[in-house]
């Protein structure tokens, strides 16, 4: 069976089931074989679901032989981040103490992608516990350090590490992860791929891991613009056991294919490396074709602060009882095993205090927002660092000016998008965000992007 269908869009994957060409059995063993040949190499997986998997491609089949179609996803192939829960597989948080973790229940998006038709083909590797504890280096997993699929000597980013590689790699045709500051972008820049941060409700977490209540988010991760939006098409919507997801409004769509505003967060490309700097420079002339770019800076707030509060208290509740057995004491990172135990002291007014400047912040960039149809910096400013080592001596280097700890505080949605390989071939990332609900902006500025650039379909050399 040819390769391309290892890096086919999902458009052009249904195009083939709906056709005939192949079965969804064909298509599921094709990628169960690359996830069980290469997974493990990158440390991307940590269960194949090779049983499930096999059963619902066949179920695929017999309902396209009898006339049913559940949609674009019918029959094709998926990986899941192991925090979401599998009524069949272990779900291990990524982490030693929760290695046989097993629930009575599919998490609320894998039961909405079944309900799709998709196929969960494997249970896909992450930092443990979502990083929540506060690793400092990349052996923070059950499975090692996740490894980019650029280069396996570099890290493939957290927390949705296996997220990232496997689609990168070829492996899955696209991938849940999740984001509370960070989780879906980095590992989508360090990988070279497409990932979508949805407005939080948006997407139900029930069933997942909870880190951060009030920041926690659900989203794919693809090859383009265009995959992620159909696959959020898919899993959003309210869910009577979430109420964060209850009055959301309808996911709608943006046709547009220009004539976008666009702020570019001021002094953001000069703080990152060279190579990030000259391709996001180059993503920035393609962005002049389809609309207006413009410099602005953020209001003068201590995000990263507030936003740090915020996780570290969430994350203390959410592990209390994790944390006074000693479980921390199995975790893998050193750091991680005593990381949260500070948070339980922190005073309940230095977490009103950032919940009360979220929401001043909120009500000063919708002032900001509503100049523009999206704010733009680099998603992260370096390439992916060396797979081995502490972060510091890394990442200190070119600590950056970017959208994230804003975004994911006040819980904007936006989309991470590859711009290109540095001199080492190490890929890099552009940050799309926009306003609260409007996912539909940001895919339709970054489809028109990815429309005047080739880096969604570059594939990593080990796997061309």
């Amino acid at each position: 069976m040819s390769d391309d269908l290892s890096y086919a869009s999902l458009v052009e994957l249904g195009l083939l089931l709906g056709a005939g060409e192949i079965t969804s059995v064909a298509l599921t063993e094709h990628f169960i074989n690359r996830l069980e040949t290469h997974g493990p190499t990158m440390n991307a997986v940590v269960t194949v679901t090779r049983e499930r998997a096999l059963r619902e491609a066949r179920q695929a089949d017999e309902e396209r032989a009898e006339g049913i179609d559940r949609g674009p996803l019918h029959g094709i192939p998926y990986g899941a981040k192991d925090l979401l829960a599998t009524i069949d597989y272990p779900t291990t948080w990524g982490s030693e103490p929760f290695r046989y973790q097993q629930f009575d229940r599919d998490a609320d998006v894998v039961t909405r992608l079944r309900e799709a038709g998709a196929v969960l083909i494997g249970k896909l590797a992450m930092v443990e516990l979502a990083g929540g504890l506060g690793y400092e280096q990349p052996n923070a997993a059950l499975t090692g350090p996740g490894r980019s699929a650029w280069d396996p000597d570099r890290w493939a980013g957290g927390s949705s590490s296996g997220s990232g590689s496997a689609v990168a790699a070829g492996l899955v045709p696209f991938a849940i992860g999740t984001e509370t500051w960070g989780s879906i972008h980095c590992p989508s820049s360090f990988n070279g791929i497409t990932g979508l941060r949805p407005t939080p409700g948006r997407v139900s977490r029930g069933g997942a891991m909870a880190l951060s209540w009030t920041m926690d988010k659900i989203g794919p991760m693809a090859r383009s613009a265009a995959d992620c939006a159909l696959v959020l098409r898919e899993i959003a919507g309210a869910m009577p056991g979430d109420s964060t997801t209850l009055g959301q409004p309808n996911l709608t769509h943006d046709a547009r294919r220009g004539g976008f505003r666009i702020g570019l967060l001021k002094g953001s490309i000069a703080a990152s490396a060279p190579g990030v700097v000259a391709n996001s420079t180059a993503a920035i002339d393609a962005l002049r074709e389809i609309g207006t770019v413009e410099e602005i800076e953020l209001p003068d707030l201590p995000w990263d602060d507030a936003a740090s509060i915020i996780i570290m208290c969430e994350a203390a509740s959410a592990f209390e009882s994790f944390l006074e057995r000693g479980d921390g004491l199995k975790l893998t990172a050193p750091e991680d095993r005593t990381g949260l135990y500070h948070a339980l002291t922190v005073p309940a007014i230095d977490y009103l205090k950032a919940m009360r400047l979220r929401s001043y912040g909120a009500a000063e960039m919708a002032k900001v927002l509503a100049g523009f149809d999206a704010l733009i910096a680099p998603a992260y400013p370096v390439a992916p660092p060396p797979a081995v080592g502490n972060f510091e001596a890394y990442f200190d280097k070119h600590p950056g000016v970017g959208l994230s700890a804003m975004g994911n505080l006040l819980g904007l949605p936006s989309i991470a998008v590859p711009t290109g390989l540095d001199d080492d071939g190490l890929p890099s990332s552009l940050e799309i965000l926009t306003a609260w609900w409007s996912e539909p902006t940001a895919v339709a500025i970054a489809a028109a992007y990815q429309a005047r650039t080739p880096w969604h379909t570059a594939i990593p050399p080990l796997f061309a």
